[in-house]
């Protein structure tokens, strides 16, 4: 059983948290420059993936700075393996939706046919993103919650433009959800509501499925099928500015593991999210990390009314209204030649490395000197190509691994599908999938270039009674 209140649910806009960055585009800052034209969902200026999802053309250099980002497709997502559904780093991730289902900033491991989203000391935790889009739909996550003072688990929606649909949970408070939605990003702290389960079930302890349902009139919040929450479009009308402020734009699926109780957070966001993080707790001696789990993520796409186009491929922005209007659907391709390629120069490429040549002084018997030709690697670049934040852990490309180095948790406070706390010493996997788009060369080295390792991060937390 579920129940929705109001009173007491905590208001979040995904934001920035955990980390310090310096945001360079947004509201008071302006655009992006011509060097780095992408804006991130972060507020960060760059190339490559900076252009890809997330990229906000509100604060782009151009609207075509962005690339199209891929149409929904209807499917359920297992993470039984690193096979089922796909996950890969997003600094290998080029654009190209058939390379992988999701693209991954932290640290994801596979083990016991779910996928854990880990939270190790100093890091930042681990966040998944779809690398389709949703313009509508109804999507499902199977998942259990982490627990503990200061950490957060979330379940969102988020479009490009910042209209967002959240499921929340709070690490002390294992029955309620918490739930909201924003338009384009504006901190309206009133739209939030809470469900909590019954007494004799908790969102750590055991699977639940948390669902939207999302059309162009109204989100539904449901749990295990039993509503809890709708929030109607015809409620959300703003007289002064002409528009419905409703998520209306298509976004990504994200599911994250974030530590809320940073002690450089604000106090507010920490006292939110049930104090300061403890980086020596039970949790962390038993497994190491801090963990979420998911079984499988079900989207079922819906047709958006009126939309403008009639491509397969595509959703892409034609005016920055930021309304569903503004969005046409396109057969333009979504993925990048390289790393340091924009929507602006989509086959740009690599630069060739140099070449060297010297002349080896010393000779043979036979008076013959040898000729070296040596090759040097193109520089590193200054401008960011991966955006994020420094801390989400290790590029998920570098963990595979068989040794068995896990630790098996006990058996105190739920179980895993084999019966463990923490993912099992056996069955560890990652995805090997290369995520370079057709006619992409890139290499290791360009991937590691500007800010390596992000996380979305949902912050700017609001208590309202």
């Amino acid at each position: 059983m579920v129940r929705f209140s109001t009173l007491g649910a905590t208001v979040l806009l995904a934001s920035t948290v955990a980390a310090q960055i310096k945001k360079e585009c947004g509201e008071g800052l302006g655009k992006c420059p011509s060097n780095k034209p992408c804006c991130s969902q972060y507020g960060q200026c760059g190339v490559g993936a900076y252009c890809l999802g997330g990229c906000d053309p509100g604060w782009s250099n151009k609207l075509e700075s962005c690339m199209p980002a891929p149409q929904c497709q209807s499917k359920t997502y297992k993470f039984t393996d690193s096979k089922s559904s796909p996950i890969i780093s997003n600094t290998k991730y080029l654009g190209d939706p058939s390379t992988a289902d999701w693209v991954s900033d932290g640290q994801p491991l596979y083990a016991n046919g779910v996928v854990y989203l880990t939270m190790a000391p100093e890091t930042v935790g681990t966040v998944l993103a779809s690398t389709r889009y949703v313009w509508y739909g109804k999507i499902s996550a199977t998942m259990r919650t982490s627990r503990g003072a200061g950490v957060v688990s979330a379940f969102i929606m988020m479009s490009d433009v910042k209209d967002e649909i959240d499921y929340e949970w709070v690490g002390v408070d294992l029955q309620t959800s918490q739930t909201n939605y924003y338009w384009n990003g504006i901190p309206d702290y009133t739209h939030s509501g809470n469900i909590t389960l019954d007494g004799s079930t908790n969102t750590y302890s055991d699977w639940h499925t948390y669902t939207i349902d999302w059309t162009p009139d109204s989100i539904t919040w449901s749990v295990d099928g039993q509503v809890g929450r709708v929030a109607k479009r015809g409620d959300t009308y703003n007289a002064t500015t002409g528009n419905f402020e409703f998520p209306q734009t298509p976004s990504r699926v994200q599911l994250s593991l974030w530590p809320g109780g940073l002690a450089t957070n604000g106090q507010g966001t920490i006292d939110w999210a049930g104090g300061l993080i403890q980086w020596d707790s039970d949790e962390i001696k038993k497994n190491g990390y801090y963990y979420a789990m998911v079984k499988d993520v079900t989207v079922e796409c819906y047709n958006a009314p009126g939309a403008k186009g009639s491509g397969k491929t595509s959703y892409k922005f034609t005016d920055l209204n930021k309304v569903n209007t503004s969005v046409t659907l396109s057969n333009d391709r979504t993925w990048l030649k390289s790393f340091l390629a924009t929507g602006e120069d989509q086959d740009k490429d690599l630069p060739k490395p140099e070449t060297k040549t010297t002349t080896q002084i010393s000779t043979d018997a036979a008076g013959k000197t040898t000729t070296v030709v040596n090759t040097i690697e193109p520089t590193e670049s200054s401008v960011g190509t991966v955006p994020g934040l420094d801390g989400a852990g290790f590029d998920s490309g570098d963990l595979n691994r068989d040794d068995g180095s896990g630790t098996s948790g006990g058996s105190s406070g739920g179980s895993g599908t084999d019966g463990t706390d923490g993912p099992a010493v056996t069955e560890w996997s990652q995805s090997s999938t290369s995520g370079q788009s057709p006619g992409s060369d890139a290499t290791r080295y360009i991937l590691v270039w500007g800010n390596l390792v992000g996380m979305l991060v949902l912050g700017a937390v609001m208590v309202t009674l």
